[in-house]
């Protein structure tokens, strides 16, 4: 016991060290800014709409204000006469906000921070920066940069030489005192020597005493060179504390119809004691106030509104990441349920008037917040926040101890901050005209390319074949694991030639589970076709196959997750991205019956980011010898992750390039991309996206789900949702109206064997897959859909409303329009009866 206890307190004392060092190389002291606050910024012009503030720039479009006492900003679109204010107006008599939530209302910044014990904590720019006028401007050829100083620098004892010369103290201190109060102070303060000739500090000295002191010290002029002097001459070293201080700088600059807001990251400053954690960027923009009308508009999957003041602020605010959790970073007992922010946007629309929010800069480490009236304000609200510094905790553990230390990551993002606002009007000023604001967007920065499919084809059906699955088996009572043919070449020409007789068309085909081990393949650095799914030469008659009856195949490959670790292609240690506490990032599958993850299980492991270039040289040039013409992305378009290995950090931004890059070496091979989840980063390069957001993740806090995400890519990726047969549709008619309404085409995923062969393996989640229980209702599904969205080929969506509860109506770019009713009774809406759980088409060639 002994010998543990002195192993136990060796360990605490080396991880203190290596806690402690784990910011060595973030931001260390302050460098300050000179304040320049005695000349006010002069007006360029006014307007009688905001009289409290100054005008600074304009353009065609619009007008830049700034009010130089408070920091606040405001908008001005000329061509309607709107206001977007940073603060609300009338936020001083706001009924529902007090104390620091009173506050917040006048901030445009919101640091979270962690201290020197990791406890987070929260400022803000108006109560730490403005209320202390440690604010200042600088004006740009097309925008205003405004730098604010959080904290302050409060001298401490510290600041005080321990011991002084009996000269100088006397000559620099003494006598250029004549207050007796504040010599009284320096006489209790300091004790003489004599017989070292110096003057030495009372360490006890605290309140009144100590600060009348300092006093004294600041009016004698004793300075910083002063101290450093002092101390040299006393041979002494003194540490002194380091302050809370933070600096921010926002740059604000019109763009034509935008206001482009940045946030320069080498700007941003702190000590290593105090960690930036997170940074939020004008949260109150354009808040609707408690008598508008209006809704918020958040990335949630395919898109949802949170209506002003709904009554809902009992229920959490909303919050996610943008493009999903990094799984470095996240709590790894938790399963978060739902649909991930795919897109960067966000946007507030009001009556004849929206905004609409794209981060530019930063969205791999942002995430969007909003909230409504009635909870800390009464305001209706969203606005983006971004991570700086991440931070996890290191847990030692004896038989009767506990300690937690924090450990940050070593460097801040390596990325500025870059939100566009831009301001719509009249018709544009709804959800429609957003997504036709994001798309046209997108097309003149080159994120989106035009769709190649003709008009006259039939719609895709998505059909996804399992090949291999591991399984465990025993031998002469030994276990082991063994593949299991699921669906072998031959077999999957059966059930193809089976689909092709129920007249479906257009057959796109991911083929998941053929090389290297299976469904949970090893690393593809080089490609191997498992053999007891046909092999290599299986492979290549069954690609004859499909181009002779004109289907599309799209093997399956995961390039950022290592399901299997057997064989020499991976290393765990070397290969698997860690995790601030320097492990590696393991994943364990959820047990949805116990709803916690099952560490008994063998987990998956994140690929570290550095890796992920090589992986793919190697699996290409594999891919090129087999002869494939597509490819299908499990992950690369699904998940983004961190690496915190010590001195070789790649951060989410950094990793979202990596993808990128990768993804352009996919493209260049001239290889059709079928890719999983579809963020918004990789639509340029994607022909297919599956498991698309048909829908939200139903916070509680929203009130309507919408297809943005539909109405922006339609007509440039063909997409399709989940699965049917392992979704939680309650029956098909559900499914065909979803289909219908956000323009979706129909996707299964089969095989050839019976279902029981996934029992008591990994692979339960795929309960249902026998392609003899679904062919029938395959084709019913698919020729339903198929009658109506074959008439909108390449048609975008230009209008979705809801009509009443559980009735929209979609309309496309050529006219056709649908109107689907969810509800098991029938609806007569617009003059049109609607049978229940139906739909009808109308415009184009269906109006008589």
């Amino acid at each position: 016991m002994k010998i543990f206890k002195i192993l136990f307190i060796y360990i605490l004392c080396l991880l203190i060290l290596v806690t402690g060092c784990s910011t060595e190389t973030t931001t260390g002291g302050i460098k300050d800014i000179q304040l320049q606050q005695d000349e006010p910024i002069q007006a360029a012009f006014t307007s009688s709409l905001l009289p409290d503030m100054k005008g600074i720039m304009e353009n065609e479009n619009l007008q830049l204000y700034i009010n130089d006492q408070t920091a606040e900003i405001a908008v001005l679109d000329k061509r309607s006469g709107n206001v977007w204010r940073s603060n609300p107006v009338d936020r001083d008599s706001d009924p529902v906000a007090s104390g620091e939530k009173k506050d917040l209302l006048s901030a445009q910044l919101i640091v979270d921070f962690n201290n020197e014990f990791g406890q987070l904590n929260q400022t803000n720019s108006y109560v730490d920066s403005v209320a202390r006028e440690q604010v200042d401007f600088e004006l740009l050829p097309d925008g205003i940069k405004v730098y604010y100083k959080f904290g302050t620098v409060k001298k401490t004892l510290e600041d005080l030489p321990k011991l002084i010369s009996k000269e100088r103290f006397e000559e620099k201190i003494l006598s250029k005192t004549d207050d007796k109060t504040l010599l009284r102070a320096l006489r209790f303060a300091y004790r003489e020597d004599k017989n070292e000739g110096v003057y030495v500090r009372n360490d006890g000295l605290s309140g009144a005493l100590l600060n009348r002191t300092i006093e004294a010290f600041e009016l004698a002029g004793y300075t910083e060179e002063d101290l450093i002097y002092d101390l040299q001459e006393q041979g002494l070293s003194q540490t002194r504390p380091e302050h809370r201080v933070f600096i921010v700088t926002i740059e604000y600059r019109l763009d034509n119809d935008s206001l482009v807001v940045k946030v320069p990251v080498e700007e941003i400053q702190y000590t290593k004691e105090y960690p930036i954690y997170e940074l939020g960027v004008l949260s109150f923009f354009g808040a609707g106030g408690p008598d508008e009308k209006g809704a918020l508009f958040v990335p949630d999957g395919s898109g949802a509104l949170i209506y002003f003041n709904n009554g809902k602020a009992k229920y959490p605010p909303y919050r996610q990441d943008v493009y999903g959790r990094d799984l470095t970073v996240a709590d790894m007992e938790s399963f978060i349920k739902g649909e991930k922010a795919r897109m960067p946007v966000f946007g507030i629309i009001k009556d004849k008037s929206a905004m609409l929010g794209i981060i530019e800069e930063g969205a791999a480490i942002a995430a969007i917040n909003a909230d409504v009236g009635g909870r800390e304000n009464s305001y209706n609200y969203v606005y983006p926040s971004f991570y700086v510094v991440n931070k996890d905790n290191v847990e030692l553990v004896s038989e009767d101890k506990k300690r937690t230390f924090p450990r940050y990551q070593r460097d801040p993002m390596q990325t500025d901050y870059v939100v566009r606002y831009v301001f719509l009007n009249d018709e544009d000023a709804s959800y429609e005209g957003m997504a036709k604001y994001y798309q046209q967007y997108l097309i003149q920065n080159n994120m989106l390319k035009e769709n190649q499919r003709n008009a006259d084809d039939n719609t895709p059906f998505y059909l996804e074949l399992i090949g291999n699955i591991s399984t465990r088996k025993h031998f002469v009572g030994v276990p082991y694991r063994a593949l299991e043919p699921m669906t072998t070449f031959e077999q999957a020409k059966l059930i193809l030639s089976e689909i092709k007789d129920q007249n479906i068309d257009n057959i796109k085909l991911k083929y998941s589970g053929w090389f290297n081990g299976g469904l949970y393949h090893r690393v593809p650095k080089s490609i191997s076709v498992d053999r007891t799914i046909g092999g290599k030469s299986g492979l290549s008659n069954f690609i004859k196959y499909v181009e002779e009856e004109g289907i599309s195949l799209y093997p399956d490959v995961a390039l950022l997750r290592v399901y299997n670790t057997a064989g020499l292609g991976f290393n765990v240690i070397t290969g698997a991205a860690r995790r601030l506490m320097e492990i590696p990032a393991a994943v364990f599958p959820f047990d949805y019956a116990l709803n916690e993850r099952d560490n008994d299980r063998t987990p998956s492991y994140v690929l570290s980011p550095r890796l992920v270039e090589g992986y793919v040289s190697g699996m290409l040039n594999s891919v090129s010898k087999l002869g494939l013409k597509g490819l299908s992305l499990r992950d690369l378009a699904d998940e983004l992750n961190s690496d915190y290995r010590k001195n070789k950090q790649i951060d989410r931004t950094e990793s979202e390039q990596i993808s990128i890059n990768a993804l352009e070496d996919i493209n260049q091979r001239d290889l059709d991309i079928m890719a999983r989840g579809g963020n918004a980063y990789t639509w340029q390069y994607v022909s297919h996206i599956t498991h698309a957001p048909l829908g939200t993740s139903n916070f509680k806090i929203e009130d309507e789900e919408i297809p943005f995400y539909q109405m922006v890519v339609r007509g440039f990726i063909e997409y399709t949702g989940a699965p049917y047969n392992l979704s939680t549709y309650t029956n098909y008619r559900q499914y065909v109206l979803r289909c219908l309404e956000y323009g979706s085409n129909v996707h299964f995923v089969w095989c050839y064997e019976a279902n029981e062969k996934v029992k008591d393996t990994y692979f339960e989640y795929l309960y249902s897959i026998n392609y003899k229980e679904w062919l029938e209702p395959a084709r019913d599904i698919y020729h339903e859909v198929n009658d109506v969205l074959k008439q909108v080929n390449n048609q975008g969506i230009i209008s979705h409303e809801k009509l009443e509860e559980g009735v929209y109506k979609t309309v496309y770019e050529n006219g056709v329009y649908v109107i689907v009713n969810y509800n098991p009774e029938p609806v007569s809406v617009e003059g049109i009866d609607v049978g229940a759980e139906d739909y009808y088409v109308g415009g184009g060639n269906n109006e008589s």
